[in-house]
């Protein structure tokens, strides 16, 4: 029986979990209930090129409901942007406000802006009443210390949100160290919003840990676990098959994916590069893989990566993330 007593999101992951990924990811797989989708930057002066939001078209994406997250720090170009999200049908956005890479943070976005609460807190005082949709943000302790929780958990109870999703590391921290849960829960106790957990779940020992300290979270966001094991979801709902029958299930979910960014990418390097980034998560989890993954990573073609893939699969490697 599917255990559906709690909701499992996918996580945004830029370069990852687009929506050929998702759309592929959800004919192969079960388990996941929706995705918070990879950011979409505001862009200035309010403008926009149709292409960056067709990623989040709902039209185009009937694997799983998608959330379009926005990644900004302008309040006139948010809305703008969240106002053409909700022509395309949405009633959900997320601000990204905890993207931990410097490039980003260096501009007062992503986990940069969580050192100006005072900022945040004008933003959302103009967003939130001029956009027709809800909006959750997705944050991080703070972006040099876990300190700067507390004064963030404050200042957002001013503000009616959708929720708040907490990965709980500072933004500095990257995903070095342990996700800290006790931070977690004192910024969940601290606060009148709902929370979404976000961080280190991989199996189903993690996620159990996770729900059993906090039961009143209902919904989990896994992002680089499923990368690593595409079955993890099932696991955690008590539906996936046993390992001899993983193979069956992977290398045509591989080669589905390959098929559908081979019509998208316009020359081989961007195809091998891409599908070599999913390798260097799901390969780790077969055993034994370190000598013939290696082969997969080092192909320049088409053909040396397809026949090294095969051959890969043909090994029938024991899957065991």
């Amino acid at each position: 029986m599917k255990n559906r007593s709690f909701t499992l999101i996918l996580a945004p992951l830029q370069g990852f979990t687009d929506m050929i990924f998702r759309n592929t990811f959800a004919r192969h797989f079960s388990g996941m209930d929706e995705a918070v989708a990879p950011f979409i930057s505001t862009m200035g002066q309010q403008r926009l090129k149709p292409a960056r939001i067709r990623d989040v078209d709902p039209k185009l994406n009937p694997g799983l409901p998608v959330v379009p997250q926005i990644l900004g720090n302008v309040a006139g170009d948010f809305i703008f942007l969240a106002d053409r999200l909700a022509a395309l049908g949405h009633d959900r956005i997320n601000w990204n406000l905890g993207c931990p890479h410097s490039k980003i943070a260096k501009k007062k976005r992503g986990s940069g802006l969580l050192l100006f609460p005072e900022e945040i807190d004008r933003l959302l005082s103009v967003i939130i009443p001029n956009i027709s949709t809800s909006l959750s943000v997705k944050i991080r302790l703070g972006r040099k210390s876990g300190d700067e929780i507390h004064n963030l958990i404050a200042m957002f109870d001013n503000h009616d949100l959708e929720e708040i999703i907490l990965h709980p590391r500072t933004g500095v921290q990257m995903y070095q160290g342990d996700a800290d849960l006790d931070a977690f829960g004192k910024a969940m106790e601290g606060s009148r919003h709902e929370f979404t957990y976000n961080g280190d779940i991989t199996d189903r020992d993690s996620f159990f840990r996770v729900r059993d300290r906090f039961p009143r979270v209902r919904r989990f966001m896994i992002g680089r676990g499923i990368l690593a094991n595409p079955f993890l979801a099932e696991e955690l709902r008590g539906t996936a098959p046993e390992n001899p029958d993983r193979l069956n299930r992977l290398a045509p979910f591989h080669e589905d994916l390959f098929k559908e960014y081979e019509k998208i990418f316009s020359g081989p390097g961007h195809l091998i590069g891409r599908m070599k980034g999913f390798w260097n998560f799901l390969g780790p989890s077969f055993k034994d893989s370190r000598k013939p993954l290696k082969k997969i990573l080092k192909s320049t073609s088409v053909t040396a990566y397809t026949d090294r893939v095969d051959e890969f699969f043909r090994a029938c490697p024991e899957f065991m993330p």
